[in-house]
C-alpha cells in the first residue's frame, strides 16, 4: 500500500472543490475529484493536466448511493488508501416555499445533505482499516442562519451541520475525524458573483481552511469553522 495520502474532493470541477484539490496537491496529496456527469469531469481533469497537476477523477452523481459508493471504491483502488473526503459537491435552488417545484427541494436534499451521507458511509470502513482519515464537510453560514427563499438550502445545509457533528461523534474514536466548514459569500459561478465581488471570500480562501484542518495535530479536532468576509459592505 502507497504511502502517499490520497484525497477525493466531490464537486472538484470548478468553484470552491475545484480550488480545494489544486490546494491538496500543494500539501502533498494525491488527489482525485468527482463531477456530476463525465463531460464536466473530463474538462476539469483536462485544465488540470495543462497546468501539469496529476490529479484523477470519476463522473459520480452526489443524489446516488450505488455512484458515490463505487466512487470511493475507485479512489482507494487507484489511490491505494483513502486519507481525506472533502464533500463539496452542492447545488441551489431558491424561490419561496409555495413557488418551489418539489423536484428542486428534493435535488437540493438529496445532493446537499444524502451526498455526504453516502460517501461517508462508504468511506469510513476504508479509512477504519489504515487507521483513520479525516472528512471535511463543506457546508455553508446558510446551514445557522435562514433566509426568504432559501427553504430547500437551508433546510439541505442545517442538516449537513446536525448530520456533521453528530457523524463526527460516531467516527472519532475510529480515528476518523471530522470537520466542517461554514463559508459566507464565495466568489464563484454558484450564484454570488453578480456585480462588485471583491468583498466577498474567494475559493482559496475555503481550499486553505481545508488545508488547515488536515493539518491539524491528530489529537485535537477543528470540529467547525465560520468563515466569513472581513469586509462585507455595510448595510
Amino acid at each position: 500500500m502507497t504511502n502517499t495520502r490520497v484525497a477525493l474532493v466531490t464537486g472538484g470541477t470548478r468553484g470552491i472543490g475545484e480550488a480545494i484539490a489544486r490546494r491538496l496537491v500543494g500539501e502533498g496529496f494525491a488527489v482525485f475529484i468527482s463531477g456530476r456527469t463525465e463531460e464536466s469531469t473530463r474538462g476539469a481533469l483536462a485544465r488540470f493536466a495543462k497546468e501539469g497537476l496529476a490529479i484523477g477523477g470519476f463522473a459520480a452523481d452526489a443524489r446516488s448511493e450505488e455512484e458515490q459508493q463505487r466512487l470511493v471504491e475507485s479512489v482507494a483502488r487507484e489511490g491505494g488508501r483513502l486519507d481525506v473526503l472533502v464533500n463539496n459537491a452542492g447545488v441551489g435552488h431558491f424561490a419561496p416555499v409555495d413557488r418551489l417545484d418539489p423536484e428542486k427541494f428534493r435535488e437540493v436534499v438529496e445532493t446537499n445533505l444524502f451526498g455526504p451521507f453516502y460517501a461517508i458511509r462508504h468511506a469510513a470502513p476504508l479509512m477504519k482499516k489504515t487507521g483513520g482519515g479525516f472528512v471535511v464537510n463543506i457546508a455553508s453560514l446558510a446551514s445557522v442562519n435562514p433566509f426568504a427563499g432559501g427553504c430547500a438550502y437551508n433546510a439541505s445545509k442545517f442538516g449537513l451541520l446536525g448530520f456533521s457533528e453528530a457523524a463526527m461523534l460516531d467516527l472519532r474514536h475510529d480515528g476518523i475525524r471530522m470537520a466542517t466548514v461554514l463559508p459566507g459569500s464565495v466568489a464563484t459561478e454558484f450564484g454570488h458573483s453578480r456585480g462588485d465581488a471583491a468583498w466577498m471570500l474567494a475559493p482559496e480562501d475555503v481550499a486553505e481552511a481545508v488545508a488547515d484542518l488536515v493539518r491539524f495535530p491528530g489529537r485535537a479536532i477543528a470540529s467547525r469553522i465560520d468563515l466569513r468576509p472581513s469586509r462585507p459592505p455595510k448595510k
